[in-house]
Parts: C-alpha cells; sequence; structure tokens
C-alpha cells in the first residue's frame, strides 16, 4: 500500500478550493455565535421579569397579583445577571477564534454595552428622585430600552446584520409605544414585544443556520 502524505499539496485546482471550501467550513463552525445561547437567555429575563412588574405594578398602580414588591424587579435583575453570565461565556468561546480587527471590534462593542449603561444610569438615578414613584420607575425602563435597541441598531452596522437592525428598530418603536401608554403598560409591551421578540430571533437565526447546513 502507497503511504498517504498529509503534507503533499493538492494534486489539482479542484482540490485546492475544496479544501479551501472546507477550511472556511471550520473557521466558521469555530466563531460561529449560538444564537439560541445568546438571545434566549435575555429573552427569558425580559419576558419574566417585565411580565412580573406588570402582574404587581400594573396600569393606574392596580396589582393583578399581589406578588412581594421585592420580587419582581429582583427576579429581572437575577434572570439579566445569569443571561450576562450566558453572553460572556459565547463570546470567549467567540473570540478564542478571532483575532486582529474582528477581535477588537467585538471587545470595543463589549465596552461600549458597559460605559453606555454606566452613563445612563449615573445620568436618570440623578432625575429620576425628582419623580413620583411610577414615573420613576417608568423612566428607568424606557431609558435602559430606548439604549438597548440603539446599541443594537449600532451593532448591525458593525456585524452588517440587517436581523440586528431590525430587532433594535422594533426595540425602539414599542418602547415609544410604552411610554405613550404610560406606567404598566410599559411593562407588559416590553415584556412580550421585547422579551417575547429576543426569544423569537434567537429561534429565527437557529433555524436559518441549520437550513444553510442542510
Amino acid at each position: 500500500m502507497t503511504p498517504v502524505d498529509d503534507d503533499a499539496p493538492p494534486a489539482s485546482a479542484a482540490e485546492s478550493l475544496e479544501l479551501i471550501r472546507q477550511e472556511r467550513a471550520n473557521a466558521a463552525r469555530v466563531v460561529a455565535l449560538n444564537p439560541l445561547l445568546y438571545y434566549v437567555p435575555w429573552g427569558l429575563a425580559w419576558l419574566i421579569g417585565f411580565g412580573l412588574l406588570f402582574l404587581r405594578y400594573g396600569p393606574d398602580g392596580r396589582v393583578y397579583v399581589n406578588l412581594p414588591q421585592w420580587l419582581p424587579l429582583t427576579s429581572l435583575f437575577v434572570l439579566m445577571a445569569l443571561a450576562m453570565v450566558a453572553t460572556m461565556y459565547v463570546s470567549a468561546v467567540r473570540g478564542r477564534a478571532l483575532e486582529g480587527r474582528s477581535s477588537w471590534q467585538g471587545t470595543a462593542y463589549g465596552l461600549a454595552w458597559f460605559f453606555a449603561f454606566a452613563g445612563l444610569g449615573s445620568t436618570v438615578s440623578h432625575f429620576a428622585k425628582l419623580l413620583p414613584e411610577p414615573e420613576r420607575g417608568l423612566l428607568w425602563a424606557t431609558s435602559s430600552v430606548a439604549l438597548v435597541g440603539a446599541m443594537y441598531m449600532c451593532g448591525a452596522a458593525i456585524w452588517l446584520s440587517r436581523d440586528m437592525f431590525v430587532f433594535g428598530a422594533w426595540l425602539t418603536v414599542i418602547n415609544i409605544a410604552g411610554v405613550a401608554a404610560g406606567a404598566g403598560w410599559h411593562s407588559l409591551i416590553t415584556s412580550l414585544g421585547g422579551g417575547g421578540g429576543l426569544i423569537l430571533l434567537g429561534l429565527i437565526l437557529q433555524f436559518r443556520e441549520r437550513m444553510q447546513k442542510a
């Protein structure tokens, strides 16, 4: 039997093209972002967290479910913290396979989220104390959702993703609708439209990836 030399160059142009195709496919699998692991944890955090806020602090102060006052916000923050851990894990796995410009884009975009919310928090906390309690909560929620929508649209420009831009625009639209509807209703709109939208986006992207691999 003639031994096979794995280090030998391709015998033809066709083999070279096939080798390039295989290497690109392997690289794509390594750096691919699992859309379910990224979007679903955030979707569940918003769906459950803002849903509990609506049930406990409904429109005009109505209580649909007499939950402990601390439970809705605590649930939202805990679920968001878990979603952040999932995001950091996915980003770290993906980042190990990237270098150069792509790695810098991811790092800069991640830092932009941190600094943007740090600036938002310091500004809103200064003015929120001048408002009554329901309007204070509405200010925090609408400002945060507005920033998330803007960051998604900025991310779309970086990663050239129409899906990210559409979702960022969708968040902006439902946030405006929530502001117009008022405290209580904004929580419901964000829970269903924002949280449900994130889960739907993850499912759509996952289905699209599977169809491309089939």
